[in-house]
């Protein structure tokens, strides 16, 4: 009947049941935390964990930045059994660090060791946001120390890659000891003919930013790091001042002259071969041509 065609259907909600719903494996999704792009995870592996959608370079872990920039991924590590204890019986501090170590798996906020980039030897100390923020106390001071020792009795360069939200406050004065203690090996490293490259990473503050961080004969950033001693609230708290949208980011710094270059993640690995090829010592052999040039030590 003509009715019909004017009748309105019934409208039902259906609730489906927990047993149709698909598995979905446990972090095959990334949301940028830049721009909120949903990214699939092994994709972003491959692009070295930055956004495809807006370039946000995200944190990579010690062993990470190991993996990318060294020669088969890998170094041979120094001081692997070094970890951090509670000097100034901090409370709750021992149990902070083994949630640390656990949730991490790694010993401390930095790795050191020696191994070749683009065939070239260095030594190599790579930092950790995922350890207590990558926070400075004695450990991470005296393994930094060891390894900058390292690289002048070898003649070979050092390679730092920094990100850190500052001295740990659980070691008070021990931690700032540290600020002092690495600059000084850094200084007598430079003394004797050693070249240092910076490489600075999203956060890099406080004391690790006012000592061995801002030292390097070349510095290098990745794109939008941010990068300062204290953090933005704070300065605008003390100067009364609205600091600019732009400010202690990378291309901030490289404006004003505190870095020398930004570089992207994926190009960080040839141009770091490329500053060391440029400060290799070049060597003719004793029948060789203009060709026959090979690179010998620092």
């Amino acid at each position: 009947m003509l009715r019909d065609w004017f009748t309105h259907k019934r409208k039902y909600a259906t609730v489906p049941s927990p047993n149709s719903k698909r598995d979905i494996p446990e972090g095959l999704m990334i949301k940028c935390p830049k721009c909120g792009a949903i990214l699939f995870s092994k994709e972003l592996e491959k692009n070295l964990k930055v956004c495809s959608s807006c370039g946000y370079h995200m944190k990579l872990n010690a062993y990470e930045r190991i993996q990318m920039l060294m020669d088969e991924g890998r170094i041979f590590e120094y001081d692997a059994d070094m970890i951090s204890e509670n000097p100034l019986e901090f409370t709750g501090y021992e149990q902070k660090l083994e949630r640390e170590r656990d949730k991490s798996g790694l010993p401390d906020a930095v790795v050191t060791g020696e191994g070749t980039i683009g065939g070239f030897p260095v030594v190599l100390a790579a930092m950790s946001f995922d350890f207590f923020t990558g926070s400075m106390g004695s450990v991470v001071g005296e393994k930094i120390t060891r390894a900058i020792e390292r690289a002048m009795q070898k003649g070979y360069p050092l390679i730092i890659v920094s990100t850190s939200s500052g001295a740990r406050m659980q070691e008070s004065i021990l931690s700032l000891m540290q600020m002092g203690k690495t600059s000084a090996a850094i200084k007598n490293y430079s003394d004797n003919g050693g070249l240092y490259i910076s490489v600075l990473t999203d956060p890099t503050y406080g004391g690790v930013t006012a000592s061995f961080s801002m030292l390097g004969d070349i510095i290098l950033s990745e794109p939008g790091a941010k990068l300062g001693f204290a953090g933005p609230i704070v300065i605008e708290q003390t100067i009364r001042q609205k600091l600019p949208e732009s400010f202690q980011t990378a291309e901030f710094n490289l404006k004003h002259g505190q870095i020398d270059k930004v570089v992207e993640r994926k190009d960080m690995r040839t141009t770091l071969i490329q500053i060391l090829d440029l400060h290799a010592v070049k060597e003719e052999p004793a029948y060789g041509g203009r060709d026959a040039v090979r690179t010998t030590s620092y």
